[in-house]
C-alpha cells in the first residue's frame, strides 16, 4: 500500500506518519521509486502501537522510541514489558527517609509472601512507596487499607494471571506490547468502574436490610 492507503488504513494522517519515519519511529518502507514507497500491513501494526503508547500510556516520543528500540531488538518479551510497565509508571514524588524506609520494608514483606521482585529504586515500587505513605499520612486511626494489603496484594496476583493470559494470547511481540499498554492503562479504569459497581451491590446487600 502507498502512503495514503497507509494513513487511511491505519488512521494517522500522512502529516503525521512522515514524522514518525523522520524520528525513526516507524521502518521506511519498500522504495519503488525516488519518491514512492510501499508499505505493509506491519507498518499498520506499528502505527497501532505508537499510538497506543503516545495516546493511550501518554508517553513522550522519546520515550516511545526506547520501548521500539527494545521491541525491534528482539529483547525477551519479559524484558521489553517490565520497559513498558517501567515507562508508565512514570516519576514518583519524594518522600522523607525515614518514610521511604518503613514503606519499603512493608512492600518488600508483602513482595516475599507473594512471590515477588520488588526491587529498590524501581518507578514500580518508588510509585508505590509514594502511595504507601500518602495512605498513611491520611488515614491515621483509619488503616483499613493498609491492614488489608495481602487481601489486596491477592487480588492483584489474579489480576495479574488475567493480564498475562490476555496479552500473551497476541500473535507478535508489537501486539502484545500494544496491549499490555492499553491493558495497564484502560484496564485500571475498566477494574476501577467495576469495583465501584461492586462496592456499591455489596453496600445495598450489607447495610439496605439493617436500615430499612
Amino acid at each position: 500500500m502507498r502512503m495514503a492507503e497507509l494513513s487511511a488504513e491505519s488512521g494517522v494522517p500522512v502529516a503525521t506518519v512522515k514524522y514518525y519515519l523522520r524520528e525513526g519511529l516507524l521502518q521506511p518502507g519498500e522504495r519503488t521509486s525516488p519518491n514512492q514507497a510501499r508499505y505493509g500491513d506491519d507498518h499498520v501494526q506499528r502505527l497501532k502501537l505508537i499510538r497506543a503508547l503516545l495516546d493511550v500510556g501518554g508517553l513522550s516520543v522519546a520515550t516511545v522510541g526506547e520501548v521500539l528500540s527494545a521491541v525491534d531488538s528482539h529483547a525477551p518479551t519479559h524484558k521489553v514489558l517490565g520497559l513498558a510497565q517501567r515507562v508508565l509508571s512514570g516519576s514518583a514524588k519524594d518522600v522523607d527517609e525515614e518514610s521511604q524506609a518503613w514503606a519499603l520494608d512493608l512492600i518488600q514483606g508483602l513482595a516475599a509472601r507473594h512471590s515477588w521482585k520488588a526491587e529498590p529504586g524501581s518507578p514500580t515500587v518508588s510509585a508505590l512507596i509514594v502511595t504507601l505513605c500518602t495512605i498513611r499520612d491520611l488515614a491515621q486511626g483509619h488503616d483499613g487499607l493498609l491492614a488489608r494489603l495481602d487481601d489486596y496484594a491477592a487480588l492483584a496476583d489474579r489480576t495479574a494471571e488475567v493480564d498475562l493470559d490476555t496479552v500473551t494470547s497476541m500473535p507478535s511481540l508489537d501486539r502484545i506490547v500494544e496491549a499490555a499498554v492499553i491493558g495497564t492503562v484502560l484496564g485500571d479504569r475498566l477494574f476501577s468502574g467495576l469495583r465501584r459497581l461492586a462496592q456499591s451491590a455489596e453496600s445495598a446487600r450489607r447495610f439496605l436490610p439493617a436500615e430499612a
